[in-house]
């Protein structure tokens, strides 16, 4: 009997213990299912998780209903983080143990997902904290504990980064090791950094296996030797992973230091006729003349005619005949009074039209002739130019601008009276400047202002021997002058812009 009763416990032994070797082999093989509950349709995610004490960890979760709870006893050993944005839950990690966390849809109350998490010590957590202090400034890399070694994986986007995890693992010697490779994001960033640096849209910019690729189109061979200086710039510095250095992996030598240019150069497009631009100038003279005199004369003056003549012969008897006679000038007072204006506007209105960067000249004069001695003594004839001479040179400051720059020169003479010889007296006015005006709008680029007044007072009037003077005189005299120019430059398509309404004006005919 004893032995029947030891015999079925023994079989009933076996039996229990494979159905749980058959169930961990199954947990092992398969840590992360999803199974259907019977008769409900309704799947879940089921995973196992093995966690170090003091090591956090993040799992990604599968597609979650809207509204969810958690539950199970996983709070006594462990804390969970959840972002719902990134549909990641973050495990840490508090004490030994095994406990369950399942996600169940409030909605229904079905569990959607499960999670049985075993955390365990290990002696390498002092060596994870310290790497975590060291690297956890490092975005993108997991520290993890792996076949009894610290293992830090992931993806970064810095080469200086990559040779940080280096350093810092080397001092850990065979207790940790580094999986840590470049992004691929890296890579596209450059490339982004270096289209955005070269600013322009018809040249591309590819990263293709750790290479730089610039092809497009160029207006000239300096615009593609500066994007390729450009992306050279941007090129982070040659990481050699452990299976290239001395491993079984040959790495090529990268072309042109990384940078494959296949930009092609446009060809020189012909230069767009240049623009007209129509000058218009007006020169305006000003003039303004006032004189008065006054004067008051009493100077009686006595001129002596005695004379003394001899005749002889004839009817009449000779002799001596003399006479005594006396003239008094000047005897009744005089007064001169007078006054004058004089207003004077001159306006003159030139116009020419040039290309763009050419000057333009105008000359509007007047030959006076004067007469003049030559050395041998013969009298000739010479002349004297009065008029208006206008040079400009517009230059226009961009297709959109729509600003015109100016140098100019004025030169306006003219005629003011003769001299005691006759020849001519010429009043002239220069003027240059450099300005910059809008088009269509006008501009007084110069001006100049004269001033001058003269005042006499009792000036002699010429007798010798007066006999009683009583004179008094007053001459006041003020002239004024002004010149100034105003420009207008006008942008024109062409010079015939303009002409059909100067036809029509003069009702001309072709």
């Amino acid at each position: 009997m004893k032995k029947t009763l030891l015999l079925t416990g023994l079989i009933l032994s076996l039996s229990l213990g494979v159905e749980l070797a058959h169930a961990q082999e199954e947990l092992v093989a398969e840590p992360s299912s999803q199974t259907a509950d019977e008769g409900l349709g309704v799947f879940r995610s089921r995973k196992f998780i093995n966690l170090t004490l003091g090591i956090e960890q993040e799992e990604k979760l599968p597609p979650l209903p809207a509204n969810i709870e958690f539950k199970g006893d996983f709070r006594r050993i462990v804390t969970a983080e959840y972002s719902k944005d990134l549909n990641v839950i973050r495990f840490i990690p508090k004490a030994q143990g095994f406990a369950t966390l399942t996600i169940h849809d409030k909605r229904n109350s079905k569990i959607v997902a499960e999670y049985r998490i075993d955390i365990k010590k290990s002696k390498l957590d002092k060596v994870v904290r310290e790497i975590r202090a060291l690297l956890g400034d490092i975005e993108g890399i997991n520290i993890k504990i792996v076949n009894d070694k610290v293992v830090v994986d992931g993806q970064i986007l810095l080469p200086k980064d990559l040779a940080r995890i280096f350093n810092v693992i080397r001092q850990f010697g065979d207790q940790a090791s580094s999986l840590v490779t470049l992004s691929p994001l890296a890579q596209k960033k450059i490339a982004e950094f270096i289209a955005r640096d070269i600013n322009n849209p018809e040249i591309e910019v590819r990263a293709v296996n750790d290479k730089i690729i610039l092809q497009g189109w160029a207006n000239s061979d300096e615009e593609s030797k500066r994007a390729e200086i450009i992306a050279k710039t941007y090129l982070p510095d040659i990481v050699i992973d452990a299976a290239e250095d001395g491993g079984p992996i040959k790495k090529r030598r990268p072309v042109n230091d990384g940078v494959i240019n296949l930009i092609q150069i446009k060809e020189a497009a012909p230069k767009p006729p240049a623009k007209m631009i129509q000058m218009v100038v007006h020169y305006v003279e000003l003039s303004k003349d006032y004189s008065k005199n006054f004067k008051f004369q009493f100077t009686p003056e006595l001129g002596d005619n005695s004379q003394m003549t001899f005749q002889t012969g004839g009817d009449t008897p000779g002799g001596v005949i003399s006479s005594i006679t006396g003239t008094v000038s000047n005897l009744l007072p005089k007064l001169n009074w007078a006054k004058q204006h004089g207003h004077a506007r001159v306006l003159e209105s030139t116009s020419l039209i040039v290309e763009d960067g050419k000057k333009g000249e105008i000359k509007q004069v007047t030959d006076q002739p004067y007469s003049v001695i030559g050395k041998d003594g013969v009298q000739g004839t010479a002349f004297a130019q009065v008029g208006i001479v206008t040079g400009i040179t517009p230059v226009l400051l961009g297709e959109k601008s729509g600003s015109v720059h100016m140098e100019m020169s004025f030169e306006v003479s003219s005629l003011i009276g003769t001299s005691a010889t006759g020849a001519p007296i010429v009043s002239k006015n220069q003027m240059s400047s450099t300005v910059t005006v809008r088009d269509r709008q006008s501009a007084a680029v110069g001006g100049l202002i004269r001033n001058s007044t003269s005042t006499g007072y009792n000036r002699p009037s010429g007798q010798k021997n007066p006999i009683i003077s009583l004179y008094a005189s007053k001459d006041f005299m003020k002239q004024q002058s002004q010149f100034v120019v105003f420009v207008t430059p006008i942008v024109k398509t062409s010079a015939s812009s303009g002409a059909e309404a100067i036809k029509k004006k003069f009702r001309l005919r072709d």
